[in-house]
């Protein structure tokens, strides 16, 4: 019996989801980046949470969220976002803020993208501008 089948933790399931997000943040970076944005972190941390990616579009910056599933999973990734998670991310942009030296010209901006791996193709990877 697995640790899984005692209701213990399941580290080859844990290992298998952070694969696939860490999957899902590079093909978000990619499309980020064939969009003219320029990736300046990834996976950033602190106290009150992680930011996926943060970017630059032009003078603005872009606080990134990335969400990823598998096709047939219970939720579409553009669903995930819900108002307790936009305040967090919103919580988190002003942090970063504070620790690289304020608002730039641009504005702040808060972007989801969401990726779906199909059994079968190619992944589809969707952009939203402004969700939080």
């Amino acid at each position: 019996m697995d640790a899984h089948e005692t209701g213990g933790p399941d580290p080859r399931g844990d290992r298998a989801r952070r694969a696939l997000g860490r999957y899902g943040e590079e093909l978000a970076a990619r499309r980020l980046a064939e969009a003219g944005m320029t990736v300046i972190a990834r996976n950033w941390r602190c106290r009150g949470g992680e930011i996926d990616i943060v970017a630059r579009e032009g003078d603005a910056l872009v606080v990134c969220e990335v969400k990823t599933r598998r096709e047939g999973a219970f939720e579409h990734p553009m669903e995930a976002v819900r108002p307790a998670k936009a305040a967090r991310l919103r919580r988190l942009a002003g942090r970063w803020l504070a620790d690289h030296g304020g608002p730039p010209g641009g504005g702040v901006r808060i972007d989801l993208v969401g990726v779906v791996l199909p059994r079968r193709g190619a992944p589809v990877v969707e952009h939203v501008r402004g969700v939080a």
